[in-house]
C-alpha cells in the first residue's frame, strides 16, 4: 500500500503497510518502561456484588480498571499545559497527525555539574553537528547507546541524559513543531523544578505554540537509519495535559 502525499511543495511516497512503530506499551507484567519514582500500571478487574468481571471468573465480559501516569508509564505526548497554569488539551492541539520528521542520533556529552554529578547532556552543538539541512516539522531523536533494555527501563534514580535549554529553544525556533525523545523528560531528573528545556521549546513566559508537543519514552530501533520519514502520530482524544501515544514512523521511498 503506496501513498503519495504532496506537502509544502514536495512529493513524499511512503508505505504504509510497513509502519515503523517507536511507542513503548502500558504492561503490567514489564517493568517498566517508567519514570518518576512510579510503580507499574495497574490493570484490575472490576468487583462488584461479591464478583470479578473477568470471563475467566465466570462474568460475560473482561471488564477492567486500569490505573497509569501518562507522563511517567510508556510512551506519551504532552503540551505546554505540562508546564503552566492553563489547560491544555493534548487530545485537542493537532490539526492533523501526519508530519515530515527526521530521525537523529546523538550520543550525549559528559559535563561535571555544580553539585558534583557528571551529567549526560544533548547540547545545542550537538544538535547542530547532527541536523540535516532540511528543517522537518518533527525531530525524532535516538540516543546512544542505544541498548535494548531501554524498552522496559525503570528510569528513576538513574539521572538519564537530557537536553540542554538552549538546545530546545534553537529546536524552536527553527521551526521544529514535534520533538520525540527515547528519554523519560527532556530535562534533568532532578532539577529543583526549574523544567528549562520544556520551557524553552514552548516559549513559556513570551508567544506560547499551543500546537508544539514533546513525545517521551520512545524507542528507536538500530535498524532504522538516520534520515527523511513521515511521522504519524496517534494521540487518543484525552482531556488531560498528556496521554499515552503511538508515533508511527513511515521510511520515504
Amino acid at each position: 500500500m503506496i501513498a503519495e502525499i504532496t506537502h509544502h511543495g514536495r512529493s513524499f511516497r511512503i508505505a504504509l503497510n510497513d509502519p515503523i512503530d517507536l511507542s513503548l506499551p502500558l504492561d503490567p507484567r514489564a517493568p517498566g518502561p517508567r519514570a518518576w519514582y512510579l510503580g507499574p500500571p495497574l490493570f484490575v478487574p472490576v468487583r462488584a456484588d461479591g464478583r470479578e468481571f473477568t470471563v475467566e471468573a465466570g462474568a460475560s465480559t473482561n471488564f477492567i480498571d486500569v490505573h497509569f501516569n501518562p507522563h511517567g508509564h510508556g510512551t506519551h505526548t504532552e503540551t505546554v499545559g505540562h508546564v503552566i497554569t492553563e489547560r491544555i488539551p493534548v487530545g485537542r492541539v493537532l490539526p492533523r497527525y501526519f508530519f515530515t520528521a527526521q530521525v537523529v542520533t546523538v550520543k550525549p556529552e559528559q559535563r561535571r555539574m555544580p553539585d558534583g554529578i557528571t551529567d549526560s547532556i544533548i547540547t545545542l552543538g550537538l544538535l547542530r553537528d547532527a541536523f540535516p539541512d532540511r528543517v522537518p516539522e518533527a525531530l525524532v531523536l535516538r540516543t546512544k547507546p542505544n541498548t535494548d533494555d531501554k524498552r522496559t527501563r525503570v528510569w528513576s534514580n538513574t539521572n538519564p541524559p537530557y537536553l540542554e535549554a538552549a538546545a530546545c529553544a534553537w529546536l524552536r525556533s527553527i521551526g521544529i513543531r514535534h520533538l520525540l525523545v527515547d528519554l523519560p523528560s527532556v530535562d534533568r531528573e532532578k532539577d529543583d523544578g526549574r523544567l528549562e528545556a520544556h520551557k524553552a521549546f514552548w516559549d513559556v513566559g513570551n508567544a506560547l505554540d499551543h500546537v508544539r508537543t514533546i513525545t517521551e519514552m520512545i524507542f528507536v530501533p538500530d535498524e532504522v537509519h538516520d534520515g527523511d520519514y513521515m511521522l504519524e502520530l496517534q494521540v487518543p482524544h484525552f482531556i488531560n495535559d498528556a496521554a499515552p501515544s503511538r508515533p508511527v514512523l513511515y521510511a520515504v521511498i
